[in-house]
């Protein structure tokens, strides 16, 4: 990889493990549903106008906008508000992986490899370890909708798989345009009227920072970046930069937010890391099996189960 690309692997990374803490952040001043349509409308409204339709079937658009945008973002927010700390939120949802490969498995009848069989228990062991964490600050509850909300990805990386986008950026701008309707409707009818109002009414320059971060640079500097390094190098050669995101959004989190990491949860983060690490990397000259799992939905060659195989 050129010495250019990598540095913008990095980027990526770094811009969707920090995506955590600002999502904490935004969270102190809007309702969670509202906050979510918020970020969706901004990442694709002004980006519609200059890229024109999205190229794929359109069932596969709104497929990946409810699965992803709607339901994926909406519980992670949701989780998020009513507890989940960012770091843990951030390792919690690469529970995805897990979700991706079992998918594979059993609607596309691919075969998995030994090594993302062994990835899987290894990935569910640290999953369980940090269920039994009763030092967790985060309800037991709100942590679950996180899992929920990886299996959601999941979904939406299969139906990613199937719609093969070839402008990934462009996809992404229409899945976020899909997912501002049922998100809005569903803030309307849960956190109501008034509760969204008075957010916009009182909003703060922190409030604006975060829908700008989480519209402009997770998600369209994100996804357009990790589409154009997907167009230029193999899906095995991107493909492990996505396992630095929960790194970088614990980091994050211990350095913006003040969280601590017990022991417990450090080794549930080793094998859940470790886990996927196994499920996505691959001996040279290897093409069987179920492809591989990545962070951030949704890619070019080949969607995002990972990327030949998307804080």
């Amino acid at each position: 990889m050129k010495p250019r690309d990598l540095l913008l692997a990095l980027a990526v990374a770094t811009a969707w493990g920090v995506n955590f803490v600002v999502i904490e952040v935004g969270l102190e001043e809007f309702p969670p549903l509202f906050f979510t349509a918020l970020r969706f409308f901004f990442a694709a409204v002004p980006a519609i106008f200059f890229l024109g339709l999205p190229r794929v079937a359109w069932r596969y658009v709104i497929g990946v906008g409810l699965a992803l945008g709607a339901a994926k973002f909406g519980l992670l927010f949701f989780a998020m508000d009513r507890g989940v700390p960012a770091g843990l939120a951030s390792l919690v949802l690469q529970c995805q992986v897990i979700f991706t490969v079992l998918f594979a498995i059993t609607v596309l009848r691919e075969r998995p490899r030994p090594a993302q069989i062994a990835g899987i228990a290894i990935a569910c062991g640290g999953m369980l370890l940090i269920m039994l964490d009763r030092g967790l600050s985060a309800p037991l509850g709100a942590v679950a909708l996180v899992i929920l909300a990886g299996a959601c990805w999941g979904v939406s990386n299969l139906i990613t798989r199937y719609a093969k986008p070839p402008d990934t950026l462009r996809f992404m701008v229409w899945v976020s345009a899909v997912a501002v309707v049922p998100l809005t409707l569903l803030s309307l009818l849960t956190e109501g009227p008034r509760a969204d109002l008075d957010a916009l009414r009182g909003i703060e320059l922190t409030g604006v920072g975060a829908l700008a971060y989480l519209a402009a640079v997770a998600t369209l500097f994100g996804f357009g970046v990790w589409g154009y390094l997907l167009r230029q190098y193999d899906a095995s050669t991107v493909a492990p930069f996505s396992l630095l995101v929960p790194v970088v959004g614990m980091a994050a989190a211990w350095l913006l937010r003040g969280e601590t990491v017990g022991v417990q949860q450090a080794i549930a983060a080793v094998l859940v890391i470790g886990g996927m690490a196994c499920t996505v990397i691959k001996r040279p000259g290897r093409s069987e099996g179920v492809a591989s799992a990545i962070p951030e939905p949704v890619t070019t060659r080949t969607p995002e189960l990972h990327q030949r195989s998307i804080r």
